[in-house]
């Protein structure tokens, strides 16, 4: 069994309720859900979105909004200015392109104004049951800790983990690797006493990111 493989299974002991912890109801709120998601955590999302799609939860709505007012709603999100102006962009490219939809194609997620990779993965991911791996700081900064990559770019991690895991662990490992950043291997002070995977982590042997 590769390293990778005994990695991802030890974490679905560990974690067996890992899932995508946006709340959401569409398609299209999970896209907008996940752009807000950028450099903020999923629970001040969800604090925002419960407010936010009570009004506003269509791309139509969003399209014909005004950035200014939009920045108000999702201000505590951080970097409203420039998610302000992904969501308004992607909503405009989601009606004027794709009759109204959220696209499922990696293709065409990223040809959406203001969608990157992380974002088209997730949505992939979690709307449509692909098996892609998103990565964002918790997947990068755990994958990197347990020698599943060297890679100093999230693009370079995410072909890695592609290419050691088999296609029906990789939706899963997404999460799991989210879940294990989020809730045991922080970024600062990991709770290293709790960990299952001290034996394959290289923040363990040195004393410090490498």
């Amino acid at each position: 069994m590769s390293r990778a493989i005994e990695i991802i299974d030890q974490l679905a002991k560990d974690f067996p309720d890992a899932h995508c912890e946006l709340k959401f109801s569409t398609d299209f709120e999970l896209l907008v859900a996940v752009i807000l998601s950028a450099q903020c955590t999923d629970k001040r999302v969800n604090i925002v979105t419960s407010e936010l799609f009570k009004k506003y939860n269509t791309p139509l709505a969003f399209a014909t909004m005004e950035q200014e007012k939009l920045e108000s709603l999702i201000h505590s999100c951080g970097f409203f200015r420039a998610k302000a102006k992904n969501i308004i962009s992607a909503s405009r490219d989601i009606l004027q392109r794709f009759n109204g939809k959220v696209p499922s194609t990696m293709d065409e997620l990223l040809s959406l104004g203001g969608v990157g990779r992380k974002t088209a993965n997730v949505v992939l991911s979690v709307a449509f049951g692909e098996q892609t791996i998103a990565v964002d700081t918790h997947v990068f900064r755990t994958s990197r800790r347990l020698g599943l990559s060297d890679k100093s770019t999230p693009e370079g991690v995410e072909q890695d983990l592609v290419e050691a895991l088999p296609e029906d662990k990789r939706s899963s490992a997404h999460h799991l690797l989210i879940f294990h950043g989020r809730y045991r291997c922080h970024s600062r002070n990991p709770d290293c006493e709790l960990c299952t995977l001290t034996d394959y982590c290289k923040y363990i042997k040195y004393g410090k990111d490498i």
